[in-house]
């Protein structure tokens, strides 16, 4: 099948189908200054949703085992995977051995003032730093991020512009939005926050990693339409 052929295909396909959320959505042309953004959840679900990788559509992870809510709307970048170079960067900022990417995509929290009522949407944010974050020797980092063009939040342009409450808050979801009630132990760990331009090298590695995994796929994506 000539590239002409192909290109007039998939112009077609993505007229009737909607575009999967990680492999169908651009991350965008500012990368990492401005990344898109899948959102999963939103703080009023009580309910952890996350996306089904294979046909893309969101699935119900598991109810919330605690009270506790994910303080802002949280999701993944598109076309990011935390694969071997996210995991060599980790490795390298906390002098652990033995650290693996968790092969899921980018996961990242974005700080509105607006309330956001439903997920499965796409928005544009802008990184401002990160919680470095290890489960099971897994990385797991959380980028955090603001709206674009968000009327208040907009002016925060590093970590630190954060409230030591608002970073307490979201340390505390991560540290026990896996745990069971009763359980024993922890699985997951933050070992850092970091600010922005550290949230930039890990933007960027994941981007490597997936472009790494799905070069084909992304060379198909990006084919000019005609």
């Amino acid at each position: 099948m000539t590239d002409k052929i192909l290109d007039e295909v998939w112009s077609k396909i993505r007229l009737l189908l909607k575009s999967h959320p990680w492999h169908g959505v651009p991350i965008g042309k500012n990368v990492p200054v401005n990344v898109t953004t899948y959102i999963e959840i939103v703080p009023t679900d009580t309910v952890k949703y996350e996306i089904e990788k294979h046909s893309g559509f969101l699935k119900v992870d598991r109810p919330q085992k605690y009270s506790n809510v994910c303080p802002t709307p949280y999701g993944f970048i598109p076309q990011t995977l935390c694969g071997d170079k996210a995991a060599e960067y980790c490795m390298k900022m906390t002098g652990r051995k033995n650290v693996k990417g968790d092969n899921d995509p980018l996961d990242i929290c974005v700080i509105t003032e607006k309330s956001i009522s439903h997920s499965n949407i796409l928005l544009q944010a802008i990184p401002i730093g990160g919680l470095r974050m290890i489960d099971n020797d897994e990385a797991d980092d959380k980028i955090i991020a603001v709206m674009k063009d968000d009327a208040i939040f907009s002016e925060w342009r590093d970590i630190g512009d954060c409230s030591h409450s608002f970073i307490e808050r979201l340390k505390h979801y991560f540290l026990t939005y896996k745990d069971a009630p009763g359980s024993e132990g922890k699985r997951c760990e933050i070992h850092s926050i970091y600010g922005k331009s550290e949230a930039y090298e890990v933007i960027s590695a994941c981007h490597e990693d997936y472009l790494k995994k799905y070069s084909d796929l992304n060379s198909l994506l990006n084919r000019e339409e005609i």
